[in-house]
């Protein structure tokens, strides 16, 4: 049984940080480290002790984790940036918070020497002998420890202390795995085993090495003797620092605004599911006449506005799996269409019908939005021009960039930037107007759905362009224009968009709003500065229902159905860009002029490159023969942000591929991409070398066996492979489980609401006949089947959620069990 664990968190803000440069103010950015692997890196904001970040990730750790940790730093062009302060927060104090954290928290200093990372690999036991008793400590090795010289690397040993004796292994040179495979051994006072004085301890320490000044401390992990009387202790032990009580500062280093949640689901076997799939599926294929007596109207009815928009995006990725997306789509349409009696209102709120909608688009219509907006946003960040159509906003002084002459004219300023604006807004709609090819099918022919239940519910001349509009509020309002607006959440960049790019974007989202509008809000706002665009807009406004109609021209037979982990057809570029690529060969060291420059396509089948974009001959890895994708340590190649791909060859080879990016987030972008790509791989490594063979040896961990790289023997690296860490986005493959178990989660929360609602009210039901007129009495029949189906849809889904958690508790104690009989059977 899997478990599902997905970290959610936002990093908002901060407030009252120091001043870190001789301006007075400081260029604040945020590293976020899930056990000290950098997940993500923040923007810089410039000049700024106050910043507003707003970046939101989501990671997948099916392995879990300890800690979660917000470094704060300040920007500098020159020399090492300064750290400023750091919130840590432990997995323990998140899951405390089942709903979440949102709150601001001061950040506390932070001593380089202090941050541990690692772990440790042991062997203890107390040995009884005739004429001794001892303790035997195994200490075989260390990974992934924390680099304390200057060469990213550290000199370990490792210390152990027992009852105020204390032995020392060797020192390993020049390595964060150092592998020691030395047996010490403390003997023991004599008397009654098991009865060492109370409290007794056995402390294994791990040092840095340095030939000047004191050792560097690398982390501890400690026994009790008394216990490993009981029962000895073998396996990986994860290093801790010191128990020292963190300071907060009392707020001098300032304070972040964090949004954090974390959801961890014990994910059952498939047939444990099936009931609540069913039922939901019999909601579209069997609709009943009453509206609100289906599974799925019910959900709608007792979930939060909150929880909304996580339980659209998982029924839509259920119904997908099963081929019934556009049903599940046209029933929700159909249900907020009917009950909508004033077209102004239509899918204006958010029902479970515009989040669906909303998020079918993001699901399926990524690759498609990417090829429609990408080349345009990249050439509105590069040529980073001043635009500006409010005169309260325009800044002359900064127009001197535009002309050689000097600043100029408000009016010069205008005229150029509705020059610049139109020029845009017109690469942007004929880019959005010719792509009626490129929109997925499955996309086409929900639209076209929708176009038709709008029609049907309001047929009159004057409701001639509401049609139009509902499929435009969700194309253009809720898909190409946020994407437009702030491009890095729709994965278009990999960086927000500086002050003056943010505000040219802003401007053109506008526009391509009042487009999607079809031009019903023009001259009525409060923004008249944007009426010189009203001449570009109004001309559009035709050609944007040509496009529409032409877009819901297809058969809707050929939406087909999903493939069981894919959503896109396996051509489908999933990711792309210019990397430095090197492929490994011999045993030397391999230089800085030998990465290439090469640009690179994902697809679910192949990860392919070549010299440039255009260029015809590309070079090709299958998917289906990648074996680990893993970050490489910096000192392998002197080289920050690298990952290698090992791959395996038609004689069962292993081959290694380096390839750096230019930043951590693209590093942590193309790792999680290109896991989930081959996630459905046989043969994934457990473990790899995340250094470099050279001179004989790793460069990780110093052994000189360089058979590690082959499958069989299955000898493996020195450090766990994280195939399926990954971060959360639209390319997320498809996994009806745990989309089913989020569902259930959501029932399981509101279930006492269900059963308040439709059982326990039920025993009221309506008032006897005898008490009523003799008019109201068919309708409080009619009244009292309606509530009858209410109670037994009701029911059935009360059913279906105490069978799963009898599911869940059976598994719960089964795993309690064997867990219980390890311990006693180590």
């Amino acid at each position: 049984m899997a478990r599902n664990t997905a970290l959610h968190f936002r990093v908002v803000e901060g407030r009252g940080l120091p001043a870190k440069d001789v301006s007075g103010t400081s260029d604040p950015y945020c590293i976020v480290k899930v056990d000290n692997e950098v997940v993500a890196r923040t923007a810089t904001v410039w000049k700024n002790l106050n910043p507003f970040w707003g970046e939101e990730y989501t990671l997948h750790l099916p392995m879990g984790f300890h800690s979660l940790a917000f470094y704060v730093l300040d920007e500098d062009t020159i020399g090492h940036d300064d750290v400023i302060g750091k919130v840590s927060l432990s997995k323990e104090w998140i899951s405390s918070y089942p709903r979440g954290i949102d709150s601001w928290i001061n950040l506390t200093h932070v001593d380089p020497n202090e941050e541990v990372q690692g772990e440790i690999c042991l062997e203890l036991k107390v040995l009884e002998e005739p004429q001794r008793r001892a303790l035997y400590c195994h200490v075989i090795e260390a990974r992934d420890l924390a680099p304390r010289d200057i060469s990213g690397t550290s000199d370990p040993f490792a210390r152990v202390s027992c009852d105020g004796h204390t032995l020392e292994t060797a020192i390993i040179k020049k390595t964060r795995f150092p592998h020691w495979d030395e047996v010490l051994e403390f003997d023991l006072e004599e008397g009654v085993p098991g009865k060492e004085p109370k409290g007794s301890r056995v402390s294994v320490e791990v040092w840095d090495w340095d030939m000047v000044g004191k050792n560097d401390f690398l982390g501890w992990v400690e026994f009790s003797l008394d216990a490993l009387q009981r029962s000895p202790a073998k396996g990986w032990f994860r290093l801790l620092p010191f128990p020292t009580a963190e300071e907060d500062a009392g707020g001098k280093l300032g304070a972040l605004r964090l949004k954090v949640r974390l959801a961890e689901d014990r994910i059952l076997p498939s047939m444990y599911y099936q009931p609540l799939i069913e039922l939901l599926v019999e909601s579209i294929l069997c609709p009943a006449e009453e509206e609100d007596v289906s599974p799925l109207a019910l959900l709608e009815e007792i979930s939060s506005v909150e929880s909304r928009q996580d339980v659209a995006t998982k029924l839509v990725k259920i119904f997908l799996g099963q081929g019934l997306a556009v049903p599940f789509l046209d029933y929700l349409n159909l249900r907020e269409v009917t009950k909508t009696t004033d077209p102004n209102t239509l899918f204006r709120s958010n029902s479970l019908a515009s989040k669906s909608m909303e998020q079918f688009m993001k699901v399926v219509g990524m690759p498609y939005l990417h090829e429609v907006l990408k080349p345009i946003i990249n050439r509105i960040f590069e040529e980073k021009k001043y635009i500006e159509l409010d005169p309260c906003k325009i800044e002359l002084n900064r127009t001197r960039r535009i002309s050689f002459k000097g600043s100029l004219s408000e009016a010069q300023v205008r005229e150029s930037s509705q020059e610049l604006l139109k020029g845009y807004l017109s690469d942007i709609m004929e880019s959005i107007i010719g792509s009626v090819e490129k929109c997925p099918a499955i996309m086409r022919v929900a639209f076209k759905q929708l176009h038709k239940r709008v029609e049907e519910q309001f047929p009159e001349a004057e409701h001639e362009d509401v049609k139009y509009i509902a499929i435009s509020g969700f194309l253009f309002l809720r898909f190409f224009a946020p994407a437009i607006l702030t491009p890095k959440l729709f994965n278009l960049r990999d960086q927000h968009a500086d002050t003056r790019t943010s505000r040219t974007l802003l401007l053109l989202a506008k526009a391509v709003q009042s487009i999607g509008n079809l031009g019903l809000q023009l001259g009525h706002g409060k923004e008249q500065w944007m009426a010189p665009l009203h001449p570009f807009i109004l001309p559009s406004i035709t050609r944007v229902k040509d496009f529409l109609d032409k877009l819901i021209d297809v058969d809707s037979e050929s939406a087909g159905k999903a493939q069981p982990r894919t959503l896109f057809h396996p051509s489908v570029t999933i990711k792309e860009g210019y990397l430095h690529k090197r492929k490994a060969e011999g045993l030397h060291l391999l230089p800085r002029f030998t990465f290439k420059k090469r640009y690179f396509w994902l697809s679910s089948e192949t990860l392919s490159y070549s010299k440039s974009p255009e260029w015809q001959v590309r070079s090709s890895i299958p998917i289906q023969r990648i074996c680990a994708v893993e970050r490489v340590d910096e000192n392998a190649f002197q080289q920050p942000h690298m990952m290698q791909i090992i791959t395996q060859d038609n004689e069962g080879q292993l081959r290694t591929m380096y390839i750096q990016c230019k930043n951590v987030n693209e590093l942590n972008q193309w790792l999680s991409a290109i896991r989930k790509a081959s996630i459905c791989n046989e043969r994934m490594l457990p473990s790899c070398h995340p250094g470099a063979f050279r001179g004989n040896r790793w460069t990780c961990c110093l052994q000189p066996d360089r058979t590690v790289l082959s499958v069989l023997p299955p000898v493996h690296g020195c450090s766990r492979t994280h195939s399926a860490m990954t971060l959360g986005d639209w390319s997320d493959p498809l996994d009806p489980d745990a989309e089913t178990q989020m569902v259930y989660g959501q029932l399981l929360l509101a279930r006492d609401k269900l059963r308040e609602k439709y059982i326990e009210c039920s025993d009221a039901g309506l008032a006897p006949e005898q008490e009523r007129g003799p008019g109201t009495r068919a309708q409080g029949e009619q009244g009292r089947s309606c509530q009858d189906r209410q109670m037994a849809a009701a029911a059935r889904l009360l059913n279906v959620i105490q069978a799963l958690e009898r599911a869940h508790s059976a598994f719960e104690r089964r795993e309690k069990e064997e867990a219980d009989n390890d311990s006693h059977h180590p």
